[in-house]
């Protein structure tokens, strides 16, 4: 069964945009949808036939409780929250900040999460009886593919659906969960149990002690 690769850019003022990619990296289809039901009703079609692997520009889950560690970047350390401290943010997010890759919207609990945020909850949801879905930051893999001309995708105009500059997002979101699946990236975080991010190469210099989870010992 062949695979597709799909990436999803998720947005609440205006619809949603997803572009699938074939393995050879072709645009397959994109378009637009205003919820997550809606998404699934989406996608549906293209997983007849097809395996899905779906890659969300957003949060996976909300926090539970207010993270514990915060990572000291001068010492290259974990050190435990402090009181006057949040506690916003997963593993993952903190991963991504610390190897300077973008500036995560620092994940909260459910109740404080913004509509987007809860918009991309209940899309991992929906989508999961679909395919493998993966947490995509197209802005991380954007900075990482700067100077990477390897990475090319074939474009054909039929099958773009015009809008916002949100679908290059997706299309992006879609390229991340190609190069991961097929071996060329990497996934970030996970230790505090609330999902990874997905990046489309190694990183090139990894700080071993921010991709270990204090509490896992």
């Amino acid at each position: 069964m062949n695979k597709l690769y799909i990436g999803i850019d998720v947005q609440v003022r205006r619809p949603c945009a997803f572009a699938a990619l074939d393995e050879s990296g072709t645009l397959m289809q994109s378009g637009w949808f205003p919820t997550a039901r809606e998404g699934r009703r989406s996608l549906e079609p293209l997983a007849k036939g097809h395996r899905l692997h779906i890659g969300i520009d957003e949060s996976r889950v909300p926090l539970a409780k207010p993270r514990e560690w915060y990572w000291n970047g001068s010492k290259q350390e974990w050190r435990t929250r402090k009181a006057s401290e949040k506690g916003l943010g997963r593993h993952c997010e903190v991963a991504i900040k610390a190897h300077n890759l973008a500036n995560p919207q620092w994940t909260p609990m459910k109740k404080d999460a913004p509509g987007w945020m809860q918009l991309g909850f209940g899309l991992f949801k929906e989508l999961d009886p679909l395919g493998t879905t993966y947490e995509a930051f197209p802005s991380a893999s954007y900075k990482m593919l700067e100077s990477d001309p390897s990475l090319q995708l074939t474009i054909n105009f039929s099958n773009m659906r015009l809008g916002k500059t949100d679908m290059l997002d997706a299309w992006m979101a879609a390229a991340t969960v190609r190069e991961y699946v097929e071996g060329r990236g990497m996934e970030v975080g996970g230790g505090d149990g609330l999902g990874t991010i997905i990046l489309p190469r190694k990183l090139k210099k990894p700080i071993p002690n921010v991709l270990h989870w204090p509490s896992l010992g």
